[in-house]
């Protein structure tokens, strides 16, 4: 997936660009322009051969994360007619800025977001870029790990019918990220190219219909309020029947609205993956390119949009952070509940692999721009990578707050500000004025995301301040 210019024999000594201008070094990406004046952008970085369907099911996957286990919480407090105006909204905000990062990329025929930085801002934007694009798939790889750690000794107990944790090593959260890692994760991380992962794509895409299936499924089966049915597993959620308690709200306004937009903004974040995604597309254009983002998120669209409505519409109120732990207070031995934590599992371990990839890329941009690819490199920039984030994971008992920041900083910068700013220095004035309509839009795009990134910042301290004086109160 790395950009090597040497790996596959393609390298050229110097190009011509614009005006006539010789460019080396990172600019040397683009084939000299047709005689005919066109500026149909050619790439000789890499010779891409991964399908339009694999395509999908990789930026599918990088889209779809844990995310989608809280859309329906987000539901309970935007209301179904609100949620969907919000959730289309940064579905086709999600969309333009890829349009924006393959629009900079035709330009200038480079397919990496760290070289798009460069020929923005120079050094100081190839390292900006970097350094988001590694912290927030970090902290989308710890997330997906810390879900393994929780939910992964439940399902094993839960197999083995036991009612508690009994302690043994096969039940401890630690030791089962570290094998799941070792096992599964390392070997599919260590293939030298993305569109290899396609077929684990596909089949994490599959885990995440048949959650849907089943979250559908279970809207006919459970009844609300929630009531004895003569099994000993059954819980009463809520014993006193309130008026309103199982209608569905079309607008809701409280304290938690505002953490919605966040919510379904990080549910988009995708970009880290479409240029590498570009890279080895095989016919690789534009065109052929916008048309893969469109199709992967209009389906997690859908998919987020039922998921959001069927779970919402079968707990209402009652309506949890994490949808399948308000599955389990209902039978936590329930079989077809028990096989949707299996899904879920494999699909989130099946996703970390597609994180990875757009980070080791960065980090060999950044401190390799000029070797040739290697397989000692590699494979260690990958390990390196894993044993990070099992740490973070194992010793952080709770990183809520530090993702926070993270995700409050990195997703509007990746979705927003990056992408905008890009199309404003890239894209000559002769091509596209200052004054014209791209270029404002394009500059309203990244406004919005500095607003965006102080409102994510602003809650978050004001959750952190409300929060230590509702401790010091208990105290």
């Amino acid at each position: 997936m790395e950009l090597q210019k040497l790996s596959n024999g393609h390298h050229h000594g110097f190009v011509p660009l614009e005006n006539g201008i010789l460019q080396a070094g990172e600019e040397e990406e683009m084939l000299p322009h047709k005689s005919d004046g066109t500026k149909k952008p050619q790439f000789t970085d890499f010779e891409g051969k991964t399908s339009f369907g694999m395509s999908v099911f990789n930026l599918s996957n990088a889209i779809m994360g844990s995310g989608i286990l809280g859309l329906s919480y987000a539901m309970s407090n935007t209301g179904i007619v609100l949620f969907i105006i919000l959730l289309t909204c940064i579905a086709c905000l999600s969309s333009y800025s890829v349009h924006l990062l393959l629009k900079s990329a035709g330009v200038v025929g480079i397919r990496a977001y760290e070289q798009l930085g460069f020929r923005a801002f120079g050094h100081p934007g190839k390292i900006a870029a970097g350094v988001i694009i590694t912290f927030h798939n970090i902290g989308a790889m710890s997330s997906y790990l810390f879900i393994v750690k929780y939910e992964l000794p439940l399902v094993i107990q839960a197999f083995l019918g036991l009612s508690s944790n009994t302690g043994d090593w096969f039940l401890n959260g630690n030791y089962l990220i570290i094998i799941v890692s070792v096992c599964v994760i390392l070997p599919l991380a260590l293939m030298r190219q993305l569109g290899y992962l396609g077929y684990t794509s596909g089949f994490s895409l599959t885990c995440m219909v048949f959650f849907l299936s089943s979250v559908i499924y279970k809207k006919f089966n459970i009844p609300c309020p929630l009531v004895p049915n003569g099994s000993n597993h059954t819980t009463i959620i809520n014993t006193t029947m309130e008026e309103g308690q199982c209608e569905g709200k079309m607008f809701t306004i409280n304290q938690e609205t505002a953490y919605t937009i966040p919510i379904l903004a990080f549910a988009f974040v995708c970009h880290p993956e479409v240029l590498p995604i570009y890279t080895e597309l095989k016919n690789a254009t534009k065109r052929r390119m916008q048309g893969i983002a469109n199709v992967s998120i209009m389906g997690m669209f859908v998919m987020y949009l039922l998921t959001a409505i069927f779970g919402y519409l079968t707990f209402y109120v009652n309506t949890e952070s994490e949808l399948l732990h308000t599955y389990s207070k209902v039978d936590p031995l329930d079989t077809l509940i028990l096989c949707v934590r299996v899904a879920v599992l494999v699909a989130v371990t099946l996703t970390v692999p597609v994180v990875l990839f757009p980070i080791r890329r960065a980090i060999l941009q950044l401190l390799f721009p000029e070797k040739p690819f290697h397989w000692a490199r590699h494979i260690t920039i990958a390990l390196c990578l894993l044993f990070v984030v099992n740490v973070l994971v194992i010793l952080v008992p709770n990183i809520r707050d530090i993702f926070g920041i993270i995700g409050a900083t990195t997703a509007p910068s990746l979705i927003f500000i990056l992408p905008g700013l890009f199309y404003l220095r890239i894209v000559p004035t002769e091509q596209e004025p200052m004054k014209s309509r791209p270029k404002i839009t394009a500059a309203c795009f990244t406004a919005m995301g500095f607003i965006f990134m102080s409102m994510s910042l602003t809650f978050i301290i004001i959750d952190w301040t409300t929060g230590e004086k509702r401790a010091g109160g208990s105290h």
